[in-house]
């Protein structure tokens, strides 16, 4: 085992480790001859190895070695040496002062989506010249993602990485990548290809701009049967770039982006400052201006470019999105670790841009489809089994392995103190911030076909209907005219002619407590610098229901003062929460909506 002060190969003085795992090691160390400082990676293979599996581990090593000795480029960390120690293979490469982007997230929330555009764009410039080279990286995530003191940002870790004409390099119990990153034929079948690199790619800079990966479940398996039969999450921060991640999360690879045309479109979003180009506007959904025409003075957000409401049907049109606060230039911040003994980077570069914000993401509405015959539904009901089954399978085996072997992201040559666990914030889902946002283009309107009027023997008020959930039994009453759409779990209804916006999320777990719920939920969006000005009204058990919390604040979005009200509620066998918001000026006078609403939650 390797230890400080160690020389290796009569050269390379090793430091201090900048990173640590199950599978190696990454050590910051001198180069006493050309007397500069390098970044060295460690073979260390686990004890419960088999000599079979240690040779394979070993030949990824040198494989990662190979696969970004090929690439020249400066977003590509440099490999500079490969040299055997004890037997073991070490690679030298560059030192990068850095922080992973996944660190970043971590530590200080997400990019904008003008900062995101640009990392992004220098990662798929390194991707698409690994493509060039015929270098597949298969395993593009934030954690592989440096993000440089001095603005650099490098594509690292190419341990997975294999060359279009050498074959699979996948056996047996061997990792194929991480299972919120990896594209959905790959978890499949294993199928590896620029297509899939892609998907990975769309991932990640999704996760750069909204925090999380678009499938961040609560466990490998329920991210795999996520993958295998859900649509990936709606963007809620993303803006502009969401018609990008539409088009690289595609779920057919034929239908994806090209590398082409996403940095075609990403190079036009930067050049217009973080505003939707003109030409690729009609991927977004148009916002309400005055007499249905857009306004030519409009932002993506509805605001008008002095940062004033853009005006249109029933007055102020909604600020849909919160501005997050502005990342400070020129403070790298503190050089942590990453997850699971992650070699840290350092700081991200200083972007002080804010683009307006934009919908634009296609999402599943629960209602209004047809339904095919009982065969139809049958063949298609083996199918997606048969496919979550593959997937589980595979995907968990592969998961297991990964973690039972430890395997932590180590393949960065990045400088910093001692690493730190961390992890991606999964989704919470289920309060009405979720949903404040424009519709999208394909969201319906209520009243369902059919509704009826009444919640068994109580009359609805007058203009309201009753809304059904097919996949929950959930059963409420809401106003007509409303949008509604799923986002995640939450069926999120707005008010399209005034900002009110009401969540309900009727796939809560029945068991645990809803206060801890509502506070862990809290605590989310703090920490993704979703709630600025956030003002607590009350969070405590709700004194009228027997299991339940209800969680009230007020705080800012696009320079309006908000009020909302979460209410978390748990019956025998199921558990709902149901949000609602408003403009605080608004509160008051809209609260009998709210009244109305609340009562008529039922299931089937």
């Amino acid at each position: 085992m390797a230890v400080r002060h160690m020389l290796i190969a009569g050269r390379y003085r090793l430091g201090e480790p900048v990173g640590t795992g199950g599978m190696g090691r990454v050590w910051m160390a001198r180069d006493e001859m050309l007397d500069r400082d390098v970044a060295v990676k460690e073979f260390v293979p686990p004890d419960w190895m088999t000599d079979d599996e240690k040779t394979r581990l070993r030949d990824r090593t040198l494989r990662e070695a190979r696969s970004a000795a090929r690439l020249n480029h400066p977003n590509v960390v440099q490999i500079y040496d490969v040299v055997h120690a004890d037997g073991l293979p070490w690679i030298v490469m560059e030192l990068v002062p850095s922080r992973s982007l996944h660190q970043v997230i971590v530590d200080d929330g997400p990019y904008s989506p003008l900062a995101a555009a640009r990392i992004g764009l220098k990662v798929l410039d390194a991707l698409s010249a690994a493509h060039r080279a015929g270098v597949l990286h298969r395993d593009i995530k934030p954690h592989n993602v440096l993000i440089g003191q001095n603005g650099r940002v490098v594509l690292t870790d190419f341990g997975l990485a294999t060359f279009v004409d050498d074959g699979t390099v996948t056996g047996p119990g061997l990792v194929v990548g991480s299972p919120q990153y990896v594209s959905p034929e790959r978890a499949r079948d294993g199928a590896s290809t620029v297509e899939s690199d892609l998907w990975s790619f769309g991932a990640t800079l999704y996760a750069s701009v909204e925090g999380r990966s678009p499938y961040a479940r609560e466990s490998a398996m329920a991210t795999l049967m996520a993958l295998a039969t859900e649509q990936p999450d709606p963007p809620v921060l993303a803006e502009g770039l969401a018609p990008v991640l539409t088009g690289l999360l595609r779920r057919a690879p034929g239908d994806r982006l090209s590398a082409d045309e996403v940095g075609r479109r990403l190079r036009a979003f930067i050049a217009a400052g973080g505003r939707t180009p003109a030409a690729d506007r009609s991927m977004v959904p148009a916002q309400r201006q005055a007499g249905g025409a857009a306004s030519a003075t409009a932002g993506a957000d509805g605001s008008r470019a002095d940062g004033s409401p853009a005006h249109g049907k029933g007055g102020a049109a909604p600020p849909w999105f919160e501005p997050r606060p502005r990342r400070m230039s020129g403070d790298p911040g503190r050089p942590l670790g990453g997850d699971d003994g992650e070699p840290p980077a350092a700081a991200e570069p200083a972007v002080d841009d804010r683009p307006d914000r934009d919908g634009g993401l296609k999402v599943e509405v629960a209602h209004g489809r047809t339904v095919p015959s009982s065969r139809r539904v049958a063949r298609r009901g083996r199918s997606v089994m048969a496919a979550v089954l593959t997937v589980a399978v595979i995907g968990v085996a592969v998961y297991a392995t990964r973690r039972g072997a430890g395997d932590t992201d180590t393949g960065a040559s990045s400088a910093a103190g001692p690493a730190s666990r961390a992890t991606i914030v999964a989704p919470g889902g289920f309060n009405p911030v979720t949903c404040n946002r424009p519709p999208s283009a394909d969201a319906s309107r209520t009243p369902q076909q059919g509704a009826a009027r009444r919640v068994g023997n109580w009359a609805l008020p007058p203009g309201y209907s009753l809304f059904t959930d097919d996949r929950s039994d959930l059963r409420l009453g809401v106003p007509d005219g409303w949008t509604y759409e799923r986002v995640g779990t939450t069926i999120c209804f707005r008010d399209p002619d005034s900002l009110r916006v009401l969540s309900v999320d009727p796939a809560r777990k029945p068991t645990g407590d809803p206060l801890t719920a509502c506070r862990a939920e809290r605590d989310r969006m703090i920490r993704l610098r979703a709630l600025p000005g956030y003002r607590e009204i009350s969070l405590g058990a709700d004194p009228f229901a027997e299991h339940a919390a209800q969680w009230e604040y007020r705080y800012t979005s696009g320079g309006v003062l908000m009020h909302v009200i979460t209410r978390w509620v748990a019956l025998p066998g199921r558990a709902y929460a149901l949000g609602w918001l408003t403009r605080e000026i608004d509160w008051v006078g809209n609260k009998p909506t709210y009244q109305a609403i609340q009562p008529s939650v039922s299931f089937a």
